[in-house]
């Protein structure tokens, strides 16, 4: 409007969101942009319509257009505007932490990296995630399953409750997909001996894949969908309608990525049992929006060929584990479940280049439009891992998931499990 051209102040992405938000056509598919561009575009080829126009030089333009009289030129004092960072930034975040949080119950792990939040009641500790939210760190909250309906997760509950269903089901040894019954997957979750075989005799290594996502979550298992909502951790960050949670205030017009709840459901034991753990439940790869990912289950397999707990808690500690994770393996009331390697969003590009340096080593053809991360096609097993920091500098954060832990990633953070 007119008038906003005459105000040099106010939030000027804000006002140029709102106005231009007016001039989209509701439900429209149009050149599939979240928001309509500035400008209107001519026409192609004597035909009406619009061209897709760049749109971050067009926000740029109106902004600069719409604020700045062109007889001033903006005055930017940059020393006064950016704050020095302090040297060593985790130590100085860790120091002060220890000050003012000394009624949070909480560890540093991973080298410092990741923060643990030992206390899930505790109505403070979101004070302490935004220091280290802001750092884009992950974060990992223990024993969320003390405040859900645990009879609900169980396995049987839910075969019982939903066997007759139809869903894709991941063999992760071969990446074969098979639609079928959700019952055969539920059988086999804890009785080896009704698992599926492949071609060789082996027994299939399988995974529910996203069932169910969304909505559908919503509809099919109220229960437990309102189970899991007041069980979240740090609602005021986590909750659909938590105060902090950006996404549940972002203007109506923007485009929201899927943001589930989904259910994430895998065998486990065949991983724990192979030779250089070279086969994972889900491969690395990027989430494009912050994620809480909470342990509701663990199985105890039975049967021939599956390793013992103690079988599979001496695997677990042949990972790179931090001395608290050591710790908690050792603790006979913990039950872990999930083992996650996680990087940070920062070295997306060193690990993108030597997945495609491994893949020429092996003799695999590598396209241009190839991408290992967004096509998910690698699990970096153990030898990989120890290549990528003597040659990358990348050091991998190596997690273990118990029952009843909640991990939080910031968009963007590379993780596999």
């Amino acid at each position: 409007p007119p008038s906003s051209q005459n105000n040099e102040q106010g939030s000027t992405l804000r006002d140029l969101l709102t106005t231009t938000a007016g001039k989209l056509r509701l439900g429209s598919t149009d050149a599939g942009i979240a928001f309509a561009p500035v400008y209107s575009t001519g026409t192609a080829s004597g035909k009406s319509g619009r061209t897709m126009p760049n749109i971050l030089d067009d926000i740029i333009a109106s902004v600069v257009e719409n604020k700045i009289p062109p007889n001033r030129a903006p005055k930017i004092n940059v020393k006064s505007e950016i704050k020095e960072e302090p040297k060593d930034d985790k130590k100085s975040i860790q120091d002060d932490c220890s000050k003012r949080y000394s009624d949070i119950q909480y560890s540093w792990i991973c080298d410092k990296h990741v923060l643990w939040l030992r206390d899930h009641k505790n109505t403070n500790n979101w004070k302490l995630f935004k220091e280290c939210w802001k750092q884009g760190r992950p974060v990992l909250v223990s024993g969320m399953h003390k405040k859900m309906n645990f009879s609900l997760w169980k396995a049987e509950s839910i075969s019982l409750d939903f066997g007759n269903q139809q869903a894709d089901i991941l063999n992760c040894k071969d990446s074969i997909i098979s639609n079928t019954n959700v019952k055969e997957f539920w059988d086999g979750f804890e009785d080896v001996s009704k698992r599926q075989k492949v071609k060789n005799g082996e027994t299939a290594l399988l995974k529910l894949k996203d069932w169910p996502s969304g909505e559908d979550f919503k509809t099919m298992m109220p229960a437990r969908y309102e189970d899991l909502l007041k069980s979240l951790p740090l609602p005021e960050y986590c909750s659909p309608e938590g105060k902090l949670n950006l996404a549940s205030h972002l203007p109506g017009f923007f485009v929201r990525p899927d943001l589930g709840p989904r259910l994430c459901s895998a065998y486990g034991e065949g991983v724990a049992a192979t030779k250089d753990h070279d086969i994972g439940t889900t491969n690395l790869h990027i989430e494009v929006s912050d994620v809480v990912n909470i342990l509701v289950y663990v199985g105890i397999a039975k049967g021939n060929g599956v390793l013992s707990k103690s079988g599979v808690l001496k695997k677990l500690e042949e990972e790179d584990l931090d001395d608290l994770l050591r710790k908690r393996l050792k603790d006979s009331s913990e039950l872990p479940g999930a083992l996650w390697h996680i990087y940070a969003g920062k070295d997306a590009d060193k690990i993108r280049e030597f997945l495609q340096k491994i893949a020429k080593e092996q003799g695999l053809e590598v396209l241009p439009e190839h991408d290992p991360i967004r096509d998910q096609s690698w699990y970096v097993n153990k030898k990989l891992r120890q290549r990528l920091f003597e040659e990358y500098g990348v050091k991998t954060c190596t997690v273990i998931q118990f029952l009843g832990d909640a991990i939080i990633l910031p968009a963007g953070a590379l993780h596999q499990v």
